[in-house]
């Protein structure tokens, strides 16, 4: 298509004033019957975007649910995205290039956000405030301030907010978690959660910026940077856009590990170390391994939580007789029990092992350990149409409980020393320098608010 017909048909505005909040409309629906269509955009069509979010959603289209548009700041993407679209459906979708635009389409009912991290806060809170229910993937936020303030924008906003830690969806894995609440292997008294994910380094590659791309949207609430192509495929590993494997990946398994041992606060403690120890001359700037640890005062829990970025050997089975959904990568959560221990080594099952010699328990599982995608997008959904955000797997609260620890990691790791949290306040005791991570300086007009 050449450049002047693809602009003709992208809603976009090249003024940044386009990306400020959106007016809220008087009006916000409190109920939507299972008959009501649901109509839904995609903002990032990224991986998760152009294929997850929206295979799940195409296959919700008899349940009344429809993508009616796409946002994504680069042409190219955006233009593949609604001819997949086209191709399976038979429909066009409105295209947007600029988030706060497509806000404004009142016409549109909830957002799926598959943006960067850096984005996703700020995506959620303007959503809420435009009067629309969000989707929003893991990790939640890019630091811990802007998570509760999603929690906040979404209850004050009667918004239904699902945060996209998958798992919670899996039947397999509620049935595992409920037989571990009910004492499968007795007394679980610690967890130990492992992503072990071969990555490939990345080296930093400055240059003109795409004639496809919109690289001042793109950036969005992060500071001003000249254009980087590693940062287009590899921002999750970039501090600047994403917050590591450790938040990335992780977040999952650490989410089932708030799950299974009942935590429904922050740790006390936190403490971590690490490096780039596979690929010392790697230019991305979080670390690839990472030790993690942190400790709740009451009731007295343990976590310990480690990735690795190289070869590697598996870990309680998992990677070997229980391999994660690539075949390659060693992932999983390990609970500890009085009397013996589980394994959840994928998205969509868990295994018991009972007493010394670590018989079979109890165990279920799902042939090729599907990511359960479309079951958490369903139980989205559900909740739009009852209006109650309590039939939602994974709330947002959830979501911004499990990627504080993440963040904790990432805090622990950078000031090198054992932090001490206030779970209440959600600030470091005593430690000023600690303090300064748990937000960012926002570039102007894409500021996370104060107050939401």
């Amino acid at each position: 298509m050449r450049n002047s017909n693809r602009r003709e048909f992208i809603k976009s505005s090249a003024a940044v004033a386009g990306a400020s909040v959106v007016a809220i409309p008087a009006i916000a629906k409190d109920s939507t019957s299972a008959n009501d269509r649901v109509r839904v955009a995609i903002a990032g069509l990224g991986g998760r975007g152009r294929n997850s979010h929206m295979n799940a959603l195409h296959q919700m289209a008899k349940e009344n649910v429809e993508i009616v548009a796409f946002c994504e700041c680069d042409e190219k993407r955006l233009e593949a995205s609604n001819a997949k679209h086209e191709k399976e459906t038979g429909k066009k979708a409105a295209l947007y290039k600029d988030y706060g635009k497509l806000l404004e389409d009142k016409s549109i009912d909830a957002v799926s956000i598959a943006m960067p991290d850096h984005w996703h806060a700020l995506a959620t809170i303007w959503a809420c405030q435009a009067g629309k229910d969000v989707y929003c993937e893991k990790p939640v936020s890019h630091n811990i301030s802007e998570g509760r303030k999603m929690v906040q924008a979404a209850r004050k906003y009667k918004r239904i907010v699902q945060a996209g830690t998958q798992c919670r969806s899996s039947p397999n894995i509620r049935e595992g978690l409920k037989k571990l609440h009910e004492g499968v292997i007795g007394r679980v008294y610690m967890a130990q959660g492992i992503a072990y994910k071969y990555r490939a380094g990345g080296k930093n590659e400055f240059g003109p910026v795409p004639p496809t791309l919109d690289w001042n949207l793109w950036q969005g609430p992060a500071s001003e940077k000249p254009y980087n192509r590693l940062a287009i495929y590899r921002w999750r590993f970039l501090r600047h856009y994403g917050s590591g494997e450790i938040a990335d990946q992780g977040v999952h398994q650490l989410d089932i590990i708030r799950w299974g041992l009942k935590l429904d606060t922050h740790p006390n403690w936190a403490q971590a170390m690490g490096g780039k120890l596979f690929r010392p001359t790697s230019e991305v700037t979080t670390p690839g391994n990472l030790a993690f640890a942190c400790q709740w005062e009451e009731p007295e829990t343990q976590v310990l939580f480690e990735t690795r970025d190289g070869f590697t050997n598996p870990g309680a089975g998992m990677g070997t007789k229980y391999p994660f959904v690539d075949h390659r990568n060693v992932v999983g959560v390990i609970f500890l029990g009085s009397e013996g221990y589980m394994i959840i080594p994928d998205y969509s099952s868990y295994h018991t092992f009972l007493g010394r010699k670590r018989e079979l328990g109890p165990t279920a599982s799902t042939p090729g350990a599907p990511m359960m995608d479309l079951d958490h997008f369903r139980n989205w959904i559900a909740a739009v149409r009852s209006r109650n955000w309590h039939d939602l797997y994974a709330d947002i609260e959830q979501g911004h409980k499990s990627a504080t620890l993440a963040h904790l990691a990432n805090a622990a790791y950078r000031t090198r020393r054992t932090l001490h949290f206030d779970p209440n306040t959600e600030r470091f005791i005593g430690d000023e320098e600690a303090n300064k991570t748990l937000t960012r300086d926002y570039r102007k007009p894409f500021v996370v608010p104060d107050e939401v």
